[in-house]
């Protein structure tokens, strides 16, 4: 069974998670979920749709506690064997099996370093594989053939987040998977920290640049013609794709650009293939970010509406 870290005073515990708090923007809860959890041992599902800070919790955690971050990504081709390691065919040829020439996986490089094994959409690993990762969880030790018993040193911890929202190419979680797990669900952040997350993220210091920009995104979201919209990566790279644009003289002077056509085309290269239309739609996702951008810019009391583009 998982033993506990040894209890840490409160002034501790703040300091710690004040010092990771100042790596993330926002999400002052769920650090404290998670930090929780893998202080006293736990492994944890974080379970939201993408570009919700999922990884950039973790890595903070892990960058404060200078243990190792092992990222493996969930997906058909990750066997047991891919996850766990194997020797090495041309030095088992020379010198038969032996512990020398086992190469480790990522769980088992995780186990040995003490480190998080982060698996990217669980949902998408084969089920065997999940069988491996329960023995590991259970008992902080898996048994390699020809190698020995490999235990976890105290900091180990099985990590792993899945977009609820996506079912293609996914299976279902058993209940004795998610029996194992501390989940936590993580949704988007308020409209205040996604301005904070793309201004650190791009250095543009164009408030109402980053205003539109997370609002156009944000939109895409709640559109009755979408089934996903885009998440905060969509207005991080909208944002920087339009002060480039801004730059290229296209658009206008210096002192007179249109700033809403740049806004509309760095949202049509940015958030196009972010978002998806659903099958009920005739649609395209042009159309649907070009309906966004009219209703943000020009559907306000007051103001004309935009002549159509072609």
């Amino acid at each position: 069974m998982t033993t506990p870290a040894a209890p840490a005073t409160p002034s501790a515990n703040g300091s710690r998670r004040d010092a990771i708090a100042r790596g993330v923007v926002g999400r002052r809860r769920e650090l404290d979920l998670v930090l929780a959890a893998v202080t006293a041992g736990r492994d944890i599902l974080l379970e939201g749709p993408p570009g919700t800070s999922k990884s950039t919790l973790l890595r903070a955690i892990t960058g404060q506690w200078g243990v190792p971050f092992v990222l493996v990504e969930g997906n058909a081709e990750l066997t047991p064997a891919r996850l766990v390691g194997h020797h090495n065919p041309a030095r088992v040829l020379r010198e038969d099996y032996s512990a020398e020439n086992f190469v480790p996986g990522p769980l088992v490089e995780a186990m040995q370093s003490g480190g998080f094994l982060y698996i990217e959409e669980l949902n998408r690993a084969p089920e065997d594989t999940l069988n491996v990762l329960l023995a590991a969880m259970a008992e902080r030790e898996v048994t390699v053939p020809r190698v020995g018993l490999i235990t976890g040193l105290p900091t180990f911890r099985v990590l792993a987040s899945m977009n609820p929202f996506d079912d293609i190419g996914t299976a279902r979680i058993s209940d004795s998977v998610y029996d194992r797990w501390c989940r936590l669900a993580v949704g988007y952040q308020d409209e205040a920290d996604e301005r904070a997350i793309v201004a650190v993220r791009t250095g543009c210091d164009d408030d109402r640049l980053i205003a539109d920009g997370v609002a156009l995104t944000r939109a895409t979201r709640a559109h009755p013609d979408l089934r996903r919209g885009s998440s905060v990566r969509g207005a991080i790279d909208l944002v920087a794709i339009a002060v480039e644009l801004a730059a290229l003289g296209s658009y206008g002077t210096a002192d007179a650009i249109d700033r809403p056509r740049v806004v509309l085309d760095a949202a049509l290269l940015a958030l196009s293939a972010r978002i998806a239309v659903d099958e009920a739609s005739e649609a395209t996702p042009e159309q649907v970010i070009t309906e966004i951008w009219e209703n943000h810019f020009f559907s306000r009391p007051g103001v004309q509406r935009r002549v159509p583009i072609a």
